[in-house]
């Protein structure tokens, strides 16, 4: 039987996570079309991490119990994956990071790294993902690398030829079956992304999100569409989803109220024994208005505890708004903020809020000061002096996507972030994210239904599956990866609160 490879070295995109234990789109979609296109081959999926266990022995980069984040989300074909690479007649390459990203247990594949895994290979191979546009914008540099590239999607009709412009949603269901060969080549438990959508709503663009560039046109997915794919993963023994591969979950269907109803209630209802559904990705625009705090309802109603809907002001500055076409202003914030608090900070069965906010704030953007800091500091004290709750924020540096209107000013003098943002960061840590795990999480309280899920020098760090989930580390302990336990919380850090366990069983 001929071998087909699917090599996932990971994504992360402003609307989705392909980082273990997420599932994202892209593998199931080039699981899809090679089902498709070699229906009697043997489809097997392969990790970055599996190609550095081999390349290093057959063994973790650290010394146990310590976990190691380069060899982390092994499969089942670790000890092969190299001899799978060497024989395949196809590999499809699953890679790019469209935003900076850093993880405790996972290292996405650099261009080094899969460069020299594929190396090995003597078949036909191919790139799917954000790094094919890097590809195309840079052709010298991956010249030889890949026989064609695919932007967005691949189907059984494309795979050979390659493809700049998204497979329309019908195309995708005809070919979408079975996926319980593919999750059962994975030892932990996914959770699996889902797309709603393509493209942005907004009329005005953010002059540095790639999505525009990525989809310029909207195309939503059918509800029927979506709730059948939940059952086919639920039918594999998925039992986490997320709906987060999308601008923004409150425009799905354009903020139809009914729609989501039927979203919601449709995967609750064809996935009766699911343990997460969360959401990602909400533009404060759509959340405040008055129909968003209706959806925040309902959000908070169908979905589990612990959610969390990241919503982008970028800045507070209003020169760096205007810049930069951010649209959103600190009023507009403040007022979607009070909706999700309204909606969902009530505490669930399990001690988290139902539903949270989560910000976003973004330097190096055109227009930047030192009073741009000083604006954000104040405009986070504001939400915060309000008595508000909120379940994360990511800080970042701005990267420039081909494509992009930030991209296109090409080199530009160094701004103030350059030099000052870790200490900017850092500012952030302290004076909002602490004060806020500390009102969010509170000392004492009990947070049931936790695994760990990675040793470090610190301890063991705990937490549910779930959307941007909260980290709880037990200090100086060593506690064997997917034990199950309680823990109640003891202290609190800007990135993640302390904990000490009460109750556990494996």
């Amino acid at each position: 039987m001929q071998t087909v490879v699917i090599l996932d070295c990971f994504t992360v995109e402003p609307s989705g996570l392909g980082v273990p234990p997420y599932l994202s789109t892209y593998v199931r979609n080039a699981w899809s079309a090679l089902r498709r296109a070699r229906p009697e081959a043997d489809v097997r999926y392969v990790t970055i991490d599996d190609v550095r266990w081999c390349l290093v022995g057959g063994k973790p980069t650290v010394e146990p119990p310590l976990s190691d984040r380069l060899t982390y989300s092994t499969t089942v074909n670790r000890d092969t994956a190299i001899q799978l690479l060497r024989d395949a007649e196809i590999v499809v390459v699953i890679a790019g990071n469209a935003v900076p990203s850093v993880h405790l247990h996972a290292v996405n594949g650099s261009f080094e790294e899969i460069a020299r895994a594929l190396a090995c290979t003597r078949g036909r191979r191919y790139l799917l993902g954000p790094l094919s546009t890097y590809a195309l914008a840079s052709p010298v540099e991956y010249a030889g690398l890949f026989d064609a590239v695919h932007t967005h999607t691949v189907t059984s009709g494309d795979l050979l030829l390659g493809s700049r412009r998204p497979a329309d949603y019908e195309q995708t269901r005809r070919e979408r079956d079975s996926f319980t060969g593919l999750v059962e080549q994975m030892p932990w438990r996914p959770i699996a992304e889902l797309e709603l959508y393509r493209g942005c709503t907004r009329r005005k663009f953010c002059d540095f999100c790639n999505e525009p560039a990525k989809s310029p046109l909207v195309a939503f997915r059918e509800v029927e569409d979506v709730v059948t794919e939940a059952a086919q993963l639920y039918a594999a023994g998925i039992r986490n989803f997320r709906l987060g591969q999308q601008t923004c979950f409150f425009s799905y269907r354009n903020r139809d109220e009914d729609a989501i109803r039927a979203l919601l209630g449709g995967i609750r209802e064809r996935c009766p024994e699911l343990e997460v559904l969360h959401i990602d990705n909400a533009d404060p625009l759509a959340v405040a208005a008055p129909v968003g705090l209706r959806i925040a309802k309902l959000v908070a109603g169908y979905c589990t505890e612990g959610n969390c809907a990241p919503m982008g002001i970028e800045s507070f500055d209003p020169v760096v708004i205007e810049r930069n076409t951010l649209t959103c202003t600190p009023e507009i914030l403040t007022r979607a903020v009070e909706h999700v608090n309204e909606a969902g900070a009530a505490r669930g069965p399990g001690g988290l809020p139902m539903l949270l906010p989560g910000l976003n704030l973004i330097y190096g953007l055109p227009g930047e000061t030192h009073g741009t800091h000083v604006a954000n500091l104040r405009g986070l004290a504001g939400i915060l002096d309000a008595g508000l709750l909120c379940h994360r924020t990511n800080v970042r540096l701005a990267r420039a996507f081909p494509g992009t209107p930030l991209a296109a000013l090409g080199e530009r003098e160094p701004l103030p972030s350059a030099e000052h943002f870790p200490s900017w960061k850092a500012d952030i840590d302290f004076t909002w994210d602490q004060p806020m795990k500390e009102r969010v999480y509170p000392t004492g309280l009990r947070v049931p239904g936790l695994h760990s899920y990675f040793i470090g020098q610190g301890g063991t760090w705990w937490r549910r599956l779930g959307s941007y989930s909260i980290q709880i580390v037990e200090r100086d302990a060593a506690v064997p990866r997917g034990t199950t336990g309680d823990l109640v919380v003891t202290g609190h850090a800007p990135r993640m609160i302390y904990g000490e366990r009460v109750a556990s069983a494996s």
